[in-house]
């Protein structure tokens, strides 16, 4: 019997105990393609030998130095790689241990700031519906999926939430991309003038929504539209790239694809790639300011924040991605990855939607493509597609409530930069093979 709370303490896991590239393997030998990076996080796969050694090397050197006490060498470093390559006016990167954290990080950072500015009043998040920002209760709050939400909302701070940017739902038939993104920014607008327009601290986005809708990108021109409106009432933008930052849509930072900068953006996941845990916010100058001219420190912070040896690693991603190339793979090899789902998937009667950016692609399952209706949640279509696919030796991110938290179902993609093209039709393989196991059966009748 396992001594392990388990995230399911039902689920009987297999154990894993070795990684190779884009493969993981259990202790019976078996085989696994890993398609989702876990969660989106294993941008350079199972085994890199260099980030290996740069968290070796840092190991033998300097473990762990507190840093209310220390900076650390790698730290520093890796400040100015993700700094280097940030556009103005991010300027300062603040450090935790992944991506819930990130999100407090920015959350506390954002009110601190207008309570330095001496505009204490601010007080309400907005974020959108069908959100995810994280577990821990302040990114709950901001976070939009209700059912996540639900049995703490008596813990929760005070938010509100508008509508995603969600196209293949959202956007009326006949509505281009320019006059939805203005329906929304509108939305957004009416939300802050409703609780008081200087009484909202930030309004709080994915840039690419990831597990709650499954990689659904902006509408060109949406974020500047957001962009205006947040200026127009002081409001901060913190955008969360937790998840589809990191080159994981192509460029180093999603939002640099949308044309703006935000106030805050976080990033985690692929930032250690899994070689150890990490995370970041990154800081524009004016917050910065503000707080360092007012009362002089950032009132906030964790133990192993600015981790020497999960710096280290990090550093060596950053190598790997810009001075080794593997950044520039992202967009071809996602295009070529939605290519092959377009032609494997495209006509499929429970499909109803492929979608996405660079290696982060989501296909949406439908009980009836013409209407879009989606599988009684009863049914579980995800969590048996998860099976059918860890069966047929495919990791994968099945999610289920796509459209409220409760009704809908997608898989969510997000393999390695280092996949390669037969690699490619082998997922696309075994995606197939678990789509029609479960799809074919009653569950689709």
């Amino acid at each position: 019997m396992t001594r392990v709370f388990h995230r399911n303490p039902r689920e009987a896991y297999p154990v894993a105990v070795r990684g190779d590239g884009v493969y993981l393997f259990d202790r019976n030998g078996k085989r696994y393609l890993d398609a989702s990076g876990g969660a989106a996080v294993s941008c350079l796969g199972h085994s890199d030998q260099a980030v290996i050694k740069a968290v070796q090397d840092q190991l033998g050197k300097l473990p762990f130095a507190h840093t209310s006490f220390f900076t650390n060498e790698p730290m520093e470093a890796l400040a100015d790689a993700l700094i280097a390559r940030a556009p103005a006016p991010l300027e300062k990167v603040y450090f935790v241990s992944g991506g819930s954290e990130a999100i407090e990080a920015a959350l506390k950072l954002a009110r601190q700031y207008f309570v330095e500015k001496g505009e204490p009043q601010r007080r309400y998040l907005i974020g959108r519906r069908q959100s995810y920002h994280g577990n821990t209760l302040g990114a709950l709050a901001v976070g939009g999926n209700a059912w996540r939400r639900k049995q703490f909302e008596p813990l929760l701070v005070e938010g509100t939430h508008v509508s995603p940017c969600y196209a293949y739902r959202g956007r009326h038939a006949g509505e281009t991309d320019a006059a939805y993104g203005e329906r929304l920014a509108a939305e957004l607008e009416a939300e802050i003038l409703r609780l008081g327009g200087d009484k909202v601290i930030a309004f709080v986005a994915e840039t690419v929504v990831g597990a709650t809708l499954g990689a659904v990108p902006p509408v060109a021109g949406y974020f500047k539209r957001v962009r205006e409106v947040c200026d127009r009432y002081g409001v901060l933008l913190i955008l969360d790239e937790v998840m589809c930052g990191m080159g994981r849509c192509g460029a180093l930072y999603a939002f640099e694809q949308e044309g703006i900068v935000p106030d805050l953006v976080t990033v985690a996941k692929g930032l250690g790639a899994g070689y150890q845990p990490i995370g970041a916010t990154l800081v524009s100058k004016r917050v910065y300011e503000t707080i360092v001219s007012g009362s002089g420190f950032f009132q906030h912070g964790h133990t192993y924040l600015g981790h020497a040896a999960a710096c280290a690693g990090a550093l060596a991603v950053q190598r790997r991605l810009h001075e080794d190339g593997l950044l520039a793979r992202v967009a071809p090899l996602g295009a070529l990855l939605e290519q092959k789902l377009r032609a494997a998937f495209g006509d499929h009667p429970h499909v109803g939607d492929i979608r996405g950016r660079g290696l982060f692609l989501g296909v949406e399952l439908v009980a009836d493509r013409a209407s879009k209706r989606p599988f009684d949640p009863k049914w579980r279509v995800n969590a048996k597609v998860k099976k059918e696919a860890l069966k047929a030796g495919l990791m994968c991110y099945p999610m289920g409530g796509t459209l409220d938290g409760v009704q809908g179902d997608h898989v969510l993609l997000a393999p390695p930069f280092i996949i390669k093209e037969a690699q490619l039709d082998e997922l696309i393989a075994k995606l197939r093979s678990a789509l029609d196991a479960v799809l074919k059966s009653e569950v689709a009748a």
